[in-house]
């Protein structure tokens, strides 16, 4: 007698099952949305001082004031441990670190991209973009407007004040990609009788449907908004900062969006940074909730939803008089999911010692973001290489069996 299929393995016969192609594009199963949210951490987060390479001696002895403790039961301030080499920041120990234990959470470290520039600006722009790095490049088009034109059963949204780079260009059908930031709280930016003004304004014109639909999208998250604060006034104490604006992307995207975008900033940790304690663990407090708070969100849902962390560069290896850390080039990336193949550090690793270290700074790329993200969606959505190589021009997927 065979095997029990698993539940992993059962996500993916039946998407396999409910995935057909016409022209090329991918038409989503109809038995289920599949979710996908990435979560942009703007300023380059720290990456050796979250997924910390306990196994390394360089790291302690380069990190003398914000090194965290190797893990130990006794202590709380103690990393947790992922694997033999690899322990995670205690910030996250009722987060995220039960859903690692679950098998629901896997890190993918030396990853990154072929921008060693080390600016802000540049490298996120090369993130959002997803095309082969150098002169010439679209911006008038990013990675993830692109797979929502391979995907002609999708809803994408991004979940801030402007349409990021990322979203630039138009979904299936045509239709640009709308944005609404849902960490704002209170009255509609705009009025009834201010949006029938601007909609006359571009009345007659190309772009009057856009106007329409945008206004309409507004309108809807906005109304789902309202409905959930007012569920909560209820006795319940408010949320506040990503945790709350994460419960409201969690029940957007449950309810109506299947492909999301959302950026958190406040990562550029050169001066105070700390260790265990301090300003990083604080930001990964809030992280930790929000993302927590999102799968609850999503409720069973989960099992067909995967969120992907991410952020545009590491810091370097070594502290820095401030006691923080400077721009550096190799991170480490989440991936989060009910079916996600997760409990582990996935991908091409190395032992960090002097001679492994980028430019004798900083942690080095193995994974490029490109070949990471295409292998990811080539085995989340049944992507045939014609889709990939629209989404990532000229980008190999790496198969890391995330999914």
């Amino acid at each position: 007698m065979s095997a029990p299929m698993d539940r992993r393995d059962l996500l993916k016969a039946s998407l396999a099952l409910g995935l057909s192609t016409v022209a090329g594009r991918v038409w989503a199963a109809p038995r289920a949305d599949v979710r996908l949210l990435v979560v942009f951490l703007r300023g380059a987060y720290d990456a050796a001082n979250v997924v910390i390479p306990t196994g390394s001696e360089l790291y302690y002895r380069a990190r003398p004031r914000i090194a965290v403790a190797r893990p130990d039961p006794a202590s709380p301030e103690a990393s947790l441990p992922l694997d033999a080499d690899w322990s995670l920041h205690p910030a996250l120990r009722d987060t995220l670190h039960p859903l690692f234990a679950a098998g629901q959470l896997a890190f993918v470290p030396f990853a990154g991209t072929d921008d060693a520039t080390r600016s802000h600006f540049q490298t996120q722009d090369t993130i959002e973009l997803g095309q082969t790095f150098g002169p010439g490049r679209d911006y008038r088009s990013g990675f993830m407007a692109r797979l929502a034109a391979e995907l002609t059963r999708t809803r994408p949204i991004a979940f801030t004040e402007q349409r990021p780079l990322i979203f630039q260009g138009t979904a299936a059908g045509g239709k640009p990609v709308p944005n609404v930031g849902v960490a704002r709280t209170g009255k509609p930016i705009l009025d009834e009788r201010q949006s029938r003004l601007i909609a006359a304004m571009y009345e007659g014109s190309p772009l009057a449907p856009s106007v329409q639909e945008g206004f309409r999208v507004r309108g809807e998250v906005f109304e789902a908004i309202s409905a959930h604060r007012d569920q909560a006034d209820r006795g319940a104490v408010s949320s506040k900062g990503f945790a709350l604006a994460a419960e409201r992307i969690g029940r957007l995207m449950r309810e109506q969006f299947t492909l999301g975008f959302v950026d958190v900033g406040g990562w550029d940790t050169h001066v105070g940074q700390g260790g265990a304690k301090g300003y990083l663990a604080k930001q990964l407090t809030d992280l930790g909730q929000g993302l927590a708070a999102f799968a609850r969100e999503i409720g069973p849902g989960w099992n067909d939803t995967v969120v992907v962390v991410l952020s545009e560069f590491g810091r370097t290896f070594r502290e820095n008089g401030g006691g923080g850390t400077d721009h550096g080039y190799g991170s480490a990336y989440w991936i989060l999911g009910g079916s996600v193949r997760g409990g582990r550090i996935a991908g091409p690793q190395k032992r960090l010692d002097e001679g492994a270290l980028f430019e004798h700074r900083d942690l080095p790329v193995l994974t490029n973001y490109r070949a990471l993200l295409a292998g990811l969606l080539q085995r989340l959505y049944g992507l045939d290489r014609a889709s990939l190589g629209r989404i990532f021009p000229g980008a190999a997927p790496a198969d890391l069996g995330l999914v």
